[in-house]
């Protein structure tokens, strides 16, 4: 992996964590367009990518993460609540190597076609029904269930884990703006937990020290992308959150699905092209 290529994939992943498109999905396509897999994408590089935009969820969000933890802690127990299908999924997930199949470069086109013309699909469909009506519910257990659920489909690359949560509350019938901030507040378990388990998980088998220690320039450029991957994750993070924060007050959903069924299109065109060549 290059540094132009570290710079774009943390751009990518600080814009698509909260945009609802997919942070996921769109790794995997620059991935397939660069031609670069796994392997040669540094377990340690990504997980910085994913503590990048927890900085920024952080940055904006630090009052309400703050109140989680004074009594009656009734959005702290919203929160865990949610959280809990979110963690149930990714272990069965990761047990069972689902991303290695997904995400195959002989079928990765089409999985990702399919799956961002769901989330599109969903967008579209939640800001017709908004629009006609007013949503009244606070934050409880018939809106963070749904949610919660929704960030459990999320793990799928294509669906989109802010889209999900968003439109599972506004449907729900949640008000746009306790939705917002507690959608975002979901991402931190989900994001950390990630962290911890990846961080441990490739430190205790030696991949992260190995990404440093077998390169001809003794890990430079792995230390250069990471510093820049972590800082351009942060700051459009900071731009992707600033955004759909109005987006959800408005509801104004229906350009995000037109770029991913798009994208879709263009996913099913490289699979028969440059995925499979």
């Amino acid at each position: 992996m290059e540094i132009w290529q570290a710079v774009i994939l943390g751009l990518v992943q600080g814009l698509t964590e909260f945009l609802p498109v997919s942070s996921s999905g769109h790794i995997a396509f620059f991935e397939g367009v660069f031609g670069i897999s796994d392997s040669d994408i540094a377990l340690f590089f990504m997980i910085i990518l994913h503590l990048g935009t927890l900085v920024a969820v952080a940055i904006v969000f630090w009052r309400d993460i703050l109140n989680l933890f004074k009594k009656p802690f009734k959005t702290l127990g919203y929160l865990v609540l949610a959280t809990v299908p979110a963690v149930i999924t990714g272990l069965l997930v990761k047990f069972f190597d689902l991303d290695d199949y997904l995400l195959n470069r002989q079928v990765m086109g089409l999985v990702l076609a399919a799956f961002f013309t769901v989330t599109a699909t969903v967008l579209f469909v939640t800001e017709m029904v908004v629009k006609k009506r007013v949503n009244q519910l606070p934050l409880c257990f018939k809106t963070t269930l749904p949610m919660g659920f929704a960030q459990a489909l999320a793990v799928l690359p294509g669906i989109s884990r802010s889209g999900s949560t968003i439109c599972a509350g506004t449907l729900a019938g949640c008000k746009s703006e306790e939705v917002a901030s507690f959608s975002f507040l979901m991402s931190i378990p989900v994001i950390l937990g990630s962290f911890v388990v990846e961080l441990g998980s490739g430190l205790y088998s030696g991949e992260i020290q190995d990404s440093f220690t077998n390169t001809a320039d003794g890990g430079l450029t792995l230390g250069i992308s990471i510093a820049l991957g972590f800082i351009i994750s942060a700051i459009a993070g900071l731009f992707a959150i600033k955004v759909m924060l109005k987006v959800i007050k408005k509801a104004n959903y229906k350009w995000f699905s037109l770029y991913l069924i798009l994208l879709a299109v263009t996913c099913v065109i490289l699979h028969f092209t440059l995925f499979n060549a």
